[in-house]
Formats: C-alpha cells, sequence, structure tokens
C-alpha cells in the first residue's frame, strides 16, 4: 500500500483482518523524515520516477514470492491516498510501459496490479493547477509550489509535464479495475480528481466503482479513532467506505 505510514498500516490491519495478505511499502518520498511545514529542506532530486520504481519492484517482489507468502499472484490489489494514491493509480496506468520492465529487468505482467483502491487521490495535476489557481489563502499555493517541487524539481512546471504526470490521461483498456472514494468538499485534493478518473475508466469500459460523500476533510484514512490526528479525523458518515471497499473486492476475486 502506498502512502503514509499513519494511513498505511491501519489500513492494512483492517485489510488482514478480512482475510487479505498485506504488505506496506515505504517508497521514496521528498522529505526523508517528518516534514512539520513546508519550507523544510527536501531532497536535491524530485522523487518521480524513483518512487515509481519503488511500488512496480515491491508488486514484482511480491508476486515474485507468490507461493512462498502464501499469496495470489492474480490477486494483487494496490491501496493508496492522496499523493499515495496518485503513485497507485500511476503504476496502474503504466504498468505495462517499458520503460518500468526495462529499469526493473523483468517482463510487464510481474508488474500489473489486479485492481486499485484510491483515496482522494492525486489523479489530475491540471485540475489542481487550475484550482489552486483559484484558491485565495496564501498557503494552499504554498502548498501546490512545494509539492511541484518534491515532484518536478521546480514550482512552476509546464503544462505538458502536468499533462504527463496525470494518470486520468493514461487510462486503458490495460488499466485495472478501480475503486475510489472521495469527499466532495476535499479543499486540499479536490474531488474532481475522482471523478474525472471514473470518467476516464467509464470511456475504456474499465470496471469501477465511485464512493463520493458529501463532506470531510483531506486525510480522513480510516476516517476513525485509529487514523485520526485532529478530532475532525473522525468521520462516522466516511467510516462504510473499507466495508464498500471489501465488498467490492469480494465480488472482483
Amino acid at each position: 500500500m502506498g502512502t503514509s505510514d499513519r494511513e498505511a498500516e491501519p489500513v492494512a490491519l483492517r485489510f488482514m483482518t478480512a482475510g487479505y495478505q498485506t504488505f506496506v511499502l515505504r517508497y521514496t518520498t521528498y522529505y526523508k523524515t517528518f516534514a512539520s511545514d513546508s519550507n523544510q529542506k527536501g531532497r536535491e532530486e524530485p522523487v518521480l520516477p524513483q518512487a515509481l520504481f519503488d511500488l512496480a519492484k515491491a508488486v514484482s517482489t511480491v508476486r515474485e514470492h507468490a507461493d512462498e507468502w502464501d499469496v495470489n499472484p492474480n490477486q494483487i490489489v494496490i491501496c493508496g491516498f492522496s499523493a499515495g494514491g496518485h503513485l497507485a493509480a500511476s503504476l496502474g496506468v503504466h504498468w505495462h510501459e517499458s520503460f518500468l520492465s526495462e529499469e526493473l529487468s523483468v517482463e510487464s505482467e510481474q508488474l500489473r496490479p489486479n485492481a486499485l483502491i484510491l483515496g482522494y487521490a492525486v489523479l489530475d495535476y491540471i485540475l489542481m493547477k487550475e484550482e489552486a489557481e483559484k484558491e485565495e489563502a496564501q498557503w494552499k499555493h504554498e502548498v501546490w509550489k512545494s509539492s511541484n517541487h518534491a515532484v518536478f524539481g521546480k514550482e512552476m512546471p509546464s503544462l505538458e509535464e502536468l499533462n504527463n504526470i496525470s494518470p486520468v490521461n493514461f487510462v486503458t483498456e490495460a488499466t485495472p479495475p478501480t475503486f475510489l472514494w472521495h469527499t466532495a468538499d476535499d479543499d486540499l485534493v479536490y474531488a474532481q480528481n475522482s471523478l474525472h478518473f471514473a470518467t476516464a475508466l467509464a470511456k475504456k469500459r474499465i470496471p469501477y466503482e465511485l464512493h463520493v460523500f458529501e463532506s470531510g476533510v483531506h486525510g480522513l484514512s480510516l476516517s476513525d479513532e485509529t487514523t485520526e490526528n485532529d478530532p475532525v479525523h473522525v468521520n462516522q458518515d466516511c467510516q462504510v467506505w473499507v466495508d464498500l471497499a471489501l465488498k467490492w473486492l469480494k465480488k472482483r476475486m
């Protein structure tokens, strides 16, 4: 599962208790330790594509050891939230491309996710840019610049660069079935990310399930006390996403 440690381990535990073998990936990020503010100095180089190589290698490793680890190699699901959701979706849309198989010296099929679970994921960078430019709060502009610097190595990437890193633009018939959830009033990663990705999946006739809850702050994770950093992270309406995702997986696998 690709996401922050705060989210990944409790979510993995929930899936494990539901009978799914789970693995938590600690992949390359811009900040090597927890960053308390966006001005904190991170790595000199942008994190991509290394983070994508990390995830692809993880999938390959799990599939390679499937018998040893009691894993069904045809039921490997990638789950990610927010920026981790972007990473999960990126593998979902690019797993079959040669730049990944050549980097890892494996067959593309070794890297294929069988399904994706994406929580409030960043999926459309052009949308993010357009919405960020409308925001009045200065801190949101700073977050946008900081995240761009982490991903691209600069604060103002070109439209071409933003398009090239947006999973929504690369959905094909090879993209795996996807479960998406978001909150309508997420004011950091806008719900249109999930809506646009679902539309792209629909155009390619890829099975998907989309849930947009009316209200909830960004970063809800399990939406209960297990993953709360603040009382607003406890959201009873959104807690049901886990059960919905598990029901969806049982239909698919």
